[in-house]
């Protein structure tokens, strides 16, 4: 399952950060530390560089350990990470602000991976045009980024979720529901969006390469952890950029580690290339590095806080959209004396140079 958001309730949350042995600390004398992912096209490298000794290379490079593990459920991993169960965790962008960070969790984005260039869209039966979803039931998974993506989708037609009725869909019914004759609109991700395109009369009519760069893949970690211990920060951004590294590294060594990536996400290297197709990957890390510290990050952040928001997201005691601050390099978005939500280049920009 990919990219679910889902808010944690206060006193819930409250809870488990009393009761939950805290993984994530900042111990100086701390050396074992782990990390966990989800299976998705843009985080099958964490599975790849742990199983083949990469992560355990660089880590070594700088005396500590850190152990990878792969977290069946998206959600379950994010709250796992929020109440201190690991010191990192995949997510999107949206997550990591409506669920660490709105649960006061400070976290910084050590790694800006990728960011969804199709690889979500918004699907009609039998119409070609957006604005004909008017009207319509839209089956999605609520709250997620599927839910953001429809929001834009509209806006950019002059429309807006009032236009139409989001139906809640669990994404692992998503596909048969798909199939059935009343349902007549859907928004959803690969490779979910795929297997309904090929159903007979659908269409494509809006996806995520018309909004770049706003749903955001990350790893992200606890922030009091990087600043006691950057060796972590070096070590798992090394461990990164060496990986991808292999996915570019002449024919062979590609392929067989993008076949490798496949088989381990459930499909074949055609499969797991098509959705590397529609996923822009930042497989150079000046690139990620010149993403991060544009003015467009800032900018998208500050549309996540308000449809975030707008659906009770950012808890109870949010008063408005800027109640919890982003930091960016070019700028603080919302409260800037309630910071829990951090992007760094620095570390992405010591492997552009070289120096880690």
């Amino acid at each position: 399952m990919k990219r679910l958001t889902s808010s944690l309730l206060a006193l819930g949350l409250s809870a488990l950060l009393i009761a939950a042995p805290t993984h994530a600390t900042a111990d100086s004398q701390r050396t074992d530390f782990s990390i966990c992912w989800s299976i998705y096209v843009g985080w099958m490298p964490w599975g790849y560089a742990a199983d083949q000794g990469i992560v355990k290379k660089w880590a070594d490079k700088y005396g500590i350990n850190i152990d990878v593990v792969q977290i069946n459920d998206y959600i379950e991993s994010i709250n796992q990470y929020t109440v201190g169960q690991f010191d990192g965790c995949t997510m999107t962008n949206m997550d990591a602000l409506t669920i660490p960070a709105a649960g006061g969790v400070d976290s910084t984005a050590l790694i800006v991976g990728d960011f969804s260039n199709g690889n979500d869209g918004v699907v009609l039966k039998g119409k070609r045009n957006l604005r004909d979803i008017r009207g319509q039931r839209v089956n999605l998974v609520e709250l997620s980024v599927s839910h953001y993506l429809l929001a834009r989708a509209l806006e950019s037609v002059g429309m807006s979720e009032r236009d139409v009725r989001v139906v809640n869909t669990s994404d692992a019914d998503l596909v048969a529901v798909a199939a059935t004759r009343s349902v007549t609109a859907v928004t959803t991700w690969n490779p979910l969006l795929s297997e309904i395109l090929a159903m007979p009369n659908t269409h494509l009519v809006f996806d995520s390469s018309k909004i770049p760069g706003e749903i955001i893949d990350l790893l992200v970690v606890n922030s009091a952890t990087l600043k006691a211990h950057p060796e972590l920060g070096k070590a798992l951004t090394g461990a990164w950029y060496e990986t991808m590294s292999r996915m570019q590294d002449g024919a062979s060594t590609a392929s067989a580690s993008r076949s490798y990536m496949a088989e381990a996400s459930g499909t074949d290297l055609a499969g797991y290339e098509q959705q590397l197709a529609s996923t822009e990957m930042f497989y150079d890390p000046a690139a990620a590095v010149a993403f991060t510290r544009s003015a467009q990050l800032p900018a998208t952040m500050q549309k996540v806080a308000a449809f975030s928001f707008e659906h009770g997201l950012l808890g109870d005691g949010a008063a408005d959209a800027g109640f919890i601050g982003v930091e960016t390099p070019a700028g603080v978005v919302g409260n800037p004396s309630n910071i829990r939500l951090r992007f760094t280049a620095d570390f992405m920009q010591m492997a552009a140079d070289g120096s880690l």
